[in-house]
């Protein structure tokens, strides 16, 4: 398998514009088309309160004849009651007529500041303009990166090439996000192109287990936002096709590390954040208790302000594990971090604590919460807590 910095699938097409939804006049509108029908995959948000978006996409997959996404940044389209729904519909609808393509061919996702109405003759504008722009060069991948972030600091794009019955599949994928981000997703949007061949009905499922393996394991601030959306289109152009267990488990290893990178690199450029900490838990008797577990570290606000100040406080990380819900002993667990042992089958060890914080110092964090109980585990990915979070988020509306 090899990695290309920036590589459309066969017959994709993207775009990115300005159509001024932003203030600040930064882009705002991104294109992603399929030249071909594509089968198409989605899986969304586990709040109650859902953006108009999520409702309209969510009704159209799976599906074999998705031809297209449009997404708007700077406004989440969320809470609008009938008219937020008339506006994603329509946004399709004008996409549509575009591309000589039906409206149930189109998917829409909004992110960005809640409960405020689309500037839709903006939108509209914007959506004609930028099918005139698409292409599928490195730069207007990079540009339809950019039109779908909000206060992210960089783009987030992921590429993969391999090779399945002796043709080049190529995995595509983009992603925005960088607060509001907890386990079963958040203000986050994915986008996936590939141009292997997928049957719809094994589409979701695909999908699902990449999520589970990556977008559902990270966390910034335990906050579920309205909007986030994970989207899949493959187009089969390169003439390869998931026809079988060992083709499909091929492509699924390829898209799990697609959705992961993207995962990580969400964590990465986190609101504020100054450490990327990577939280795993092992020896428990079910994936599910590990989860449960690695989430409560994760959201700690007192584990995450210690990572912070570079503090190795192992109680801080015990403790967040004991009110998981999940029974165990204190002599049933030890902690590592950076792979030195602070905590020991129920006891704390004498290590440097100094040499410690100053390899935390360098932003890089590996928390290991060793359980003696079973075999199942996983990895999460969160960050630290710091002041300059707390500042972008107190002055985000006003």
């Amino acid at each position: 398998m090899s990695v290309h910095q920036y590589s459309l699938p066969k017959s994709f097409q993207v775009a990115g514009t300005t159509c001024g939804i932003k203030e600040s006049g930064q882009s705002d509108l991104s294109l992603f088309i399929s030249e071909t029908p594509a089968t198409a995959a989605g899986v969304f948000t586990q709040n109650q309160v859902v953006g108009a978006p999520v409702l309209v996409s969510k009704e159209r997959v799976p599906s074999a004849t998705v031809r297209s996404i449009v997404i708007n940044s700077g406004n989440a389209n969320a809470c609008t009651g009938e008219r937020g729904l008339t506006d994603a519909k329509q946004m399709t609808s004008t996409l549509a007529a575009e591309l000589n393509a039906t409206d149930e061919e189109v998917l829409v996702c909004s992110t960005g500041i809640i409960g405020h109405f689309l500037p839709m003759e903006k939108i509209d504008r914007g959506i004609r303009s930028a099918v005139k722009l698409l292409g599928n060069s490195d730069e207007h991948l990079l540009a339809a990166a950019k039109g779908i972030l909000t206060t992210d600091t960089t783009e987030k794009i992921a590429c993969r090439c391999i090779e399945i019955d002796g043709k080049t599949v190529t995995l595509t994928g983009v992603a925005k996000g960088a607060a509001m981000i907890a386990p079963n997703m958040a203000t986050m949007l994915a986008v996936v192109m590939t141009d292997c061949e997928i049957d719809s009905s094994i589409s979701t499922g695909l999908l699902r287990l990449a999520v589970d393996e990556s977008f559902n394991c990270i966390s910034v601030e335990g906050h579920t936002s309205t909007s986030d959306s994970v989207l899949l289109l493959a187009n089969g152009a390169s003439g390869a096709s998931c026809a079988d267990a060992a083709t499909t488990a091929q492509f699924l290893v390829a898209l799990n590390e697609i959705c992961s990178e993207l995962a990580q690199k969400i964590i990465r450029d986190a609101e504020g954040a100054e450490h990327f900490v990577r939280v795993e838990v092992s020896g428990l008797n079910s994936e599910n208790d590990a989860r449960r577990i690695a989430k409560v570290v994760c959201e700690s606000p007192l584990v995450k302000t210690a990572m912070t100040g570079n503090d190795p406080n192992w109680g801080r990380i015990v403790s967040a594990a004991g009110y998981a819900g999940v029974p165990f002993h204190e002599q049933d667990v030890s902690l590592r971090i950076n792979g030195v042992t602070i905590y020991e089958c129920g006891q704390p060890t004498t290590y440097d604590e100094k040499a410690l914080s100053l390899q935390m110092a360098s932003g890089e964090v590996h928390v290991q919460l060793d359980f003696r109980l079973g075999n199942c585990g996983i990895t999460y990915w969160t960050c630290d807590l710091t002041t300059e979070y707390i500042r972008l988020n107190a002055d985000y509306t006003t």
